[in-house]
Protein backbone atom coordinates (compact mmCIF):
# COMPACT_ATOMS: atom_id res chain seq x y z
CA UNK A 1 0.00 0.00 0.00
CA UNK A 2 1.39 3.33 -1.22
CA UNK A 3 1.94 6.14 1.03
CA UNK A 4 -0.28 8.29 -0.90
CA UNK A 5 -3.51 5.67 0.01
CA UNK A 6 -2.03 5.55 3.39
CA UNK A 7 -2.94 9.08 3.76
CA UNK A 8 -6.24 9.23 1.55
CA UNK A 9 -7.23 6.47 4.39
CA UNK A 10 -6.29 8.16 7.16
CA UNK A 11 -8.03 11.65 5.98
CA UNK A 12 -11.03 10.09 5.25
CA UNK A 13 -14.89 9.49 7.11
CA UNK A 14 -15.44 6.38 4.84
CA UNK A 15 -14.21 2.83 3.60
CA UNK A 16 -15.47 -0.04 1.79
CA UNK A 17 -14.83 -3.03 0.52
CA UNK A 18 -14.39 -4.51 -3.16
CA UNK A 19 -12.92 -6.80 -5.45
CA UNK A 20 -9.37 -5.40 -6.17
CA UNK A 21 -9.05 -3.31 -2.92
CA UNK A 22 -5.62 -1.76 -3.10
CA UNK A 23 -5.35 -2.97 0.51
CA UNK A 24 -5.93 -7.07 1.02
CA UNK A 25 -7.70 -6.35 3.98
CA UNK A 26 -10.28 -4.50 3.02
CA UNK A 27 -10.75 -6.75 -0.58
CA UNK A 28 -14.44 -8.63 -1.00
CA UNK A 29 -14.63 -11.77 1.36
CA UNK A 30 -16.06 -15.01 0.25
CA UNK A 31 -17.82 -17.93 1.67
CA UNK A 32 -18.91 -21.66 1.20
CA UNK A 33 -22.37 -21.28 1.89
CA UNK A 34 -26.06 -20.20 -0.29
CA UNK A 35 -27.56 -16.51 -0.68
CA UNK A 36 -30.25 -17.25 1.69
CA UNK A 37 -27.78 -18.34 4.73
CA UNK A 38 -25.81 -15.39 4.21
CA UNK A 39 -28.29 -13.08 4.20
CA UNK A 40 -29.02 -14.94 7.90
CA UNK A 41 -25.82 -15.28 9.15
CA UNK A 42 -24.83 -11.74 8.43
CA UNK A 43 -28.11 -10.14 9.96
CA UNK A 44 -27.81 -12.35 12.96
CA UNK A 45 -23.95 -11.21 13.73
CA UNK A 46 -25.37 -7.52 13.50
CA UNK A 47 -28.65 -8.29 15.82
CA UNK A 48 -25.89 -9.43 18.09
CA UNK A 49 -23.51 -6.60 17.58
CA UNK A 50 -24.14 -4.27 20.27
CA UNK A 51 -25.01 -0.53 19.17
CA UNK A 52 -25.51 -1.71 15.42
CA UNK A 53 -29.42 -1.61 14.26
CA UNK A 54 -30.78 -2.74 11.38
CA UNK A 55 -32.69 -0.22 9.37
CA UNK A 56 -33.68 -1.71 6.75
CA UNK A 57 -33.25 -5.24 4.23
CA UNK A 58 -33.67 -6.27 0.70
CA UNK A 59 -33.07 -9.69 0.32
CA UNK A 60 -33.96 -9.43 -3.77
CA UNK A 61 -30.99 -6.84 -3.98
CA UNK A 62 -28.72 -8.50 -1.30
CA UNK A 63 -28.46 -5.16 0.54
CA UNK A 64 -28.93 -4.67 4.31
CA UNK A 65 -28.52 -1.06 6.18
CA UNK A 66 -27.45 -0.82 9.35
CA UNK A 67 -27.32 2.47 12.09
CA UNK A 68 -24.30 2.40 14.59
CA UNK A 69 -24.98 4.37 17.49
CA UNK A 70 -21.73 3.05 19.77
CA UNK A 71 -19.12 3.68 20.27
CA UNK A 72 -19.08 6.42 17.27
CA UNK A 73 -22.24 7.11 15.39
CA UNK A 74 -21.45 5.52 11.61
CA UNK A 75 -24.18 4.06 8.76
CA UNK A 76 -23.20 0.77 7.26
CA UNK A 77 -24.41 -0.94 3.97
CA UNK A 78 -23.72 -4.70 3.24
CA UNK A 79 -23.74 -5.97 0.36
CA UNK A 80 -24.12 -9.75 -0.21
CA UNK A 81 -23.81 -11.68 -3.89
CA UNK A 82 -24.33 -15.33 -4.71
CA UNK A 83 -21.29 -15.87 -7.10
CA UNK A 84 -21.59 -19.40 -7.46
CA UNK A 85 -24.77 -21.77 -5.42
CA UNK A 86 -22.55 -22.52 -2.63
CA UNK A 87 -20.05 -19.32 -2.89
CA UNK A 88 -21.04 -15.99 -1.66
CA UNK A 89 -19.46 -12.82 -1.72
CA UNK A 90 -20.14 -9.74 1.36
CA UNK A 91 -18.77 -6.42 1.00
CA UNK A 92 -18.99 -3.77 3.39
CA UNK A 93 -19.40 0.13 2.80
CA UNK A 94 -19.23 2.69 6.42
CA UNK A 95 -19.39 6.00 6.30
CA UNK A 96 -18.63 7.77 9.62
CA UNK A 97 -20.68 10.84 11.06
CA UNK A 98 -18.12 13.02 12.63
CA UNK A 99 -17.42 16.86 12.12
CA UNK A 100 -13.43 15.82 11.68
CA UNK A 101 -12.06 15.23 8.32
CA UNK A 102 -11.21 12.13 9.57
CA UNK A 103 -12.41 9.50 11.89
CA UNK A 104 -9.19 7.74 12.82
CA UNK A 105 -9.67 4.36 11.27
CA UNK A 106 -13.22 3.64 12.65
CA UNK A 107 -14.36 2.81 9.64
CA UNK A 108 -11.94 0.56 8.82
CA UNK A 109 -12.19 -1.02 12.01
CA UNK A 110 -15.59 -1.66 11.84
CA UNK A 111 -15.16 -3.56 8.38
CA UNK A 112 -12.46 -5.82 9.93
CA UNK A 113 -14.35 -6.24 13.00
CA UNK A 114 -17.31 -7.58 11.27
CA UNK A 115 -15.16 -9.73 8.57
CA UNK A 116 -13.20 -11.19 11.41
CA UNK A 117 -16.30 -12.36 13.43
CA UNK A 118 -18.24 -13.18 9.79
CA UNK A 119 -14.90 -15.17 9.03
CA UNK A 120 -14.65 -16.95 12.43
CA UNK A 121 -18.76 -17.70 12.33
CA UNK A 122 -18.95 -19.02 8.43
CA UNK A 123 -16.62 -21.00 6.39
CA UNK A 124 -14.35 -18.15 4.73
CA UNK A 125 -12.87 -19.80 1.58
CA UNK A 126 -10.87 -15.85 0.41
CA UNK A 127 -10.28 -13.11 -0.89
CA UNK A 128 -10.01 -11.67 -4.47
CA UNK A 129 -11.51 -14.96 -6.24
CA UNK A 130 -12.19 -13.16 -9.68
CA UNK A 131 -11.31 -15.86 -12.12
Amino acid sequence: MSFMNKLKDFFSTHQETREKHYNPNLQSHYYKLTYKKAVQSVKELIEQTPGMTITSISEERGEMSVNITSPRKAFLVVTIVSVRPLETAVDFTVTTNTFLPTDFGYSRKVILGLYNKLDKKENFIGTNRSN
